[in-house]
């Protein structure tokens, strides 16, 4: 994970509309946030900061899009602070309950060639749809660090904290060969108990 010279690092929080984000900032923040304009518009965003084994984190909340393509002002201030932040991690948030809608975005950022740890968001509302819910299973699918996490009741939110710190970057090629059934053979990492195969340990 690439850090600025005060050896804070910059996290964007990257989703959809009404995936739960902002409760997860909150809980990841705390009450210390600072609501701001992006300048020249009108769309709000929201940064706090994470203090988490030693390390901290600068934590922003990006407005919800849908896409790296922006149709409106909302989504393209979330393509400009992807742009800005160049040595950003992406924390990518995506709605349990939607997984698909969530990871045609969620591909768009890994393309970009960044760090990135993805939350399996609102796992409690899944489980009342009794929807099957395999976070190491998509992890191994994409190949970053997957956690389930939920919001509200701060289930799954620590273990994210800590895990943000593994984050990396995903191989798209590899992806695609693992959905196509093409099961690439992994790197020994060592000293991950349990590791589901992101390589995030090394």
């Amino acid at each position: 994970m690439k850090e600025q010279s005060n050896n804070t690092t910059t996290i964007l929080m990257v989703g959809n509309p009404n995936v739960g984000k902002s409760a997860l900032f909150n809980r990841l923040t705390g009450a210390n946030a600072v609501v701001s304009n992006y300048p020249g518009t009108t769309v709000d965003y929201t940064a706090g900061t994470l203090i988490e084994d030693h390390r901290t984190y600068e934590i922003i909340d990006v407005p919800g899009t849908y896409s790296l393509k922006p149709r409106d002002a909302a989504e393209m201030v979330a393509v400009r602070m992807l742009d800005e932040h160049r040595d950003a991690t992406v924390l990518v948030v995506l709605d349990a309950t939607k997984i698909e809608r969530g990871l045609y975005l969620a591909l768009e950022v890994f393309e970009r060639g960044i760090p990135c740890i993805v939350a399996l968001n609102m796992t409690d509302a899944a489980h009342d749809k009794q929807i099957a819910v395999d976070a190491a299973g998509l992890q191994r699918i994409l190949g970053v660090p997957v956690i389930a996490t939920t919001a509200i009741s701060g289930e799954g939110v620590k273990h994210l904290a800590d895990m943000i710190r593994k984050a990396q970057a995903a191989d798209i090629s590899a992806i695609r060969s693992r959905l196509n059934g093409q099961e690439q053979n992994r790197r020994s990492m060592a000293g991950c108990g349990g590791c589901s195969g992101c390589g995030g340990c090394r």
